[in-house]
């Protein structure tokens, strides 16, 4: 595909990024608009190969969908491509911090404010000036998004008579039940630009130029507009109602439970999130969806998803640096190859790789206490494993996985986002998964052969870091345990020993 333009008019050509594909990133319906794909953005990382099949092909059925509105543009480099548009441009405030100082750098292209969140940069700024010395808490946040934005909201009251109703949305997965049991995602049906994408995905990797990681295809995930508002509207209709009460579970034998799957074309920037709260709104309702399962969902849309955003542009850009638990172990090989078929005998580990290798994706549970919860007990580098999470998920991008990863999961800001680091052991996910009946380690055990790994590894990650962890009031009785617990020495030395060798 070639350069493809016509007039501007009245309308400046507007440029969109691969993660600004909707209609809401134009001022009209009209507008002229430039797309540019370049082969380098592929080159100069390892990233999973439905990721990179999904972002081509979201960018590619655009600009098929705009035909001549559209100057689309396949170039070696972004700077490649611009060389070849001689006239003015606007672009909507990019997603990343090296995104927005590249185009700053260009002329003549005029940075308008950032679309696709329900809040502003401004807006958050203002809240975050009014807290004072308060601590810039999510909770907080979040109500105050739904009251200025009247979400689930019965006048001053919030709808269900709480703001909160985790408490309802943590069961565990149903006792005996290899599935959920909710209605199957909708599936998109892969066409000739899958098939174009595909092939030179395969010629790029046989030249050396590209290469990736993970399972090919098929394609899973929304690419177009049309295709998003499908999946929004089956997960309102079908899984929804569903969703909530074992929004916190896992299954071995159930990918993806009752989640949305709407990560994906929210961050390409096929739907705006406002619609979609609000589509989750007019189910409760209607009485279609209970309020405990409707409320966890858009605390993930308004709060999680804004807050995430946010607070990537409110630290500054050396947070991604940030490693307050001194991690400096590599993020080893095995993991980041996703090499976990035969060579990881974890099964929560060996099941929740598998997921990401085979569909770019797992749950937001497996990410914090299976995966992240694993690379902090090992003590891997939270740089390393931000960039692992950013190539390996096909809804990674750099502003979701930097807060995500260094703050929540690697509690690498020293406790900027969260007030505990989030480490558990075998335990946890004995309760909140199916991993552990059929596992070669026992969750009760932390010395010998038949030790769990995670269980182990809660109490080396709590010795190893107790000094700095001591002034933490979460931590206080488990650091108190630590003092008395029986074989601590023998714990230490097994699990050093295991290093980061895969379980």
């Amino acid at each position: 595909m070639g350069p493809r333009s016509r007039a501007t008019g009245d309308l400046g050509r507007r440029w969109l990024f691969a993660d600004q594909l909707g209609p809401h990133f134009l001022d009209a319906p009209q507008q002229p608009v430039l797309l540019i794909e370049s082969r380098h953005a592929f080159a100069r990382r390892r990233f999973h190969r439905q990721k990179a099949h999904l972002v081509l092909s979201a960018l590619r059925h655009r600009a098929a969908e705009l035909d001549r509105q559209a100057m689309f543009i396949q170039a070696d480099t972004y700077a490649a491509a611009l060389a070849q548009v001689d006239e003015p441009l606007t672009v909507c405030g990019p997603t990343t911090h090296a995104a927005e100082r590249f185009v700053q750098r260009q002329e003549p292209v005029t940075v308008l404010p950032a679309r696709g969140f329900v809040t502003s940069r401004e807006d958050f700024a203002n809240w975050a000036a009014n807290r004072g010395r308060r601590r810039l808490l999510l909770e907080d946040f979040y109500r105050d998004v739904r009251v200025r934005r009247e979400i689930l909201m019965d006048g001053s009251t919030p709808a269900g008579g709480r703001w909160n109703f985790d408490h309802d949305n943590r069961k565990p997965p149903p006792r005996g039940s290899s599935r959920l049991g909710a209605p199957a995602p909708w599936w998109p049906a892969e066409d000739a630009i899958d098939a174009e994408v595909r092939q030179d995905l395969d010629r790029w990797e046989r030249d050396g130029t590209v290469r990736s990681v993970g399972s090919d295809g098929p394609r899973r995930f929304a690419v177009t507009r049309a295709e998003a508002v499908s999946a929004l509207e089956h997960f309102v209709e079908h899984r929804l109602p569903a969703f909530g009460a074992h929004e916190d579970a896992m299954l071995a034998g159930d990918d993806w439970m009752a989640h949305s799957l709407l990560s994906i074309p929210l961050n390409l920037g096929l739907l705006d999130p406002l619609e979609v709260v609000e589509a989750a709104a007019a189910s409760y309702r209607s009485g279609q969806a209970p309020i405990a399962a409707v409320e966890g969902f858009v605390r993930q849309i308004i709060g999680w998803r804004d807050w995430t955003w946010q607070l990537y542009w409110h630290f500054d850009r050396n947070y991604r640096e940030r490693n307050a638990l001194r991690a400096h172990r590599d993020v080893p090989d095995w993991f980041q190859d996703l090499d976990a078929e035969g060579n990881v005998q974890a099964r929560c580990l060996s099941e929740t790789l598998r997921g990401v290798r085979e569909n770019g994706w797992a749950h937001h549970i497996q990410r914090l206490m299976v995966l992240g919860n694993y690379a902090l007990q090992r003590g891997w580098r939270p740089d390393q494993l931000t960039d692992w999470f950013h190539r390996s998920f096909v809804d990674g991008y750099d502003w979701v996985m930097v807060t995500n990863v260094v703050g929540m999961s690697q509690h690498a800001d020293g406790g900027l986002l969260a007030t505990k680091p989030y480490a558990a052991g075998g335990a946890y996910l004995n309760k909140m998964s199916d991993y552990c009946g059929s596992c070669v380690y026992d969750p009760k055990v932390r010395v010998g052969p038949d030790a769990c790994p995670f269980t182990a590894g809660y109490w080396w990650f709590l010795s190893r870091n107790q000094e700095r962890l001591r002034h933490n009031h979460r931590l206080a009785r488990p650091l108190k345990q630590l003092e008395t617990l029986d074989g601590i020495e023998e714990v230490v030395a097994q699990e050093d020993d295991r290093g980061s060798r895969a379980p």
